[in-house]
């Protein structure tokens, strides 16, 4: 054997030049050349991109109203299930019923009378019987008139 001293310098430039030979087969370049990704700006598209966008949009404003109307309507609710608002409720309800039960003595009870009148929220309730029919004649408060004629001989049980 020989006391060569190896020059590593020399050998670390050789095998960087083979590599650098070797890779160099394998690269390929292209021209960079920019495209936009939006449909907006290149074209490609174009009209079902503006079709999404706007089903997008009217999407989001009918779900907006949805959840306006719910609430709106939540609030509704809750209005009218507070203790005061069933109380009155009931109220009117049993109010409601002793009226027309005076009303029903008046027509058919043992002291029957032939015609009368009562004011109820703006609204007149005018009765009158003529032996054969009785005839009930609701007036609202815009003047409005609804007759409702019964014949008495088909009350019978």
């Amino acid at each position: 054997m020989t006391n060569e001293k190896i020059d590593w310098n020399l050998v670390i430039c050789s095998l960087i030049l083979i590599f650098s030979l070797i890779f160099t087969i394998f690269i390929n370049a292209d021209e960079i050349t920019h495209k936009f990704k939006s449909p907006s700006f290149n074209g490609i598209n174009t009209s079902s991109h503006y079709l999404t966008i706007e089903n997008q949009e009217f999407n989001r404003k009918a779900a907006i109203k949805a959840e306006i109307k719910a609430y709106q309507e939540e609030l509704e609710r809750d209005a009218e299930n507070t203790t005061l608002a069933r109380f009155i409720r009931n109220l009117e309800s049993r109010i409601y019923a002793q009226l027309s039960r005076q009303l029903v003595e008046n027509l058919f009870g043992e002291t029957k009378s032939e015609s009368g009148s009562i004011e109820l929220e703006g609204n007149t309730i005018e009765y009158s019987v003529d032996g054969d029919f009785i005839t009930l004649k609701i007036t609202d408060a815009d003047g409005n008139e609804t007759i409702i004629t019964l014949p008495i001989g088909s009350f019978t049980f």
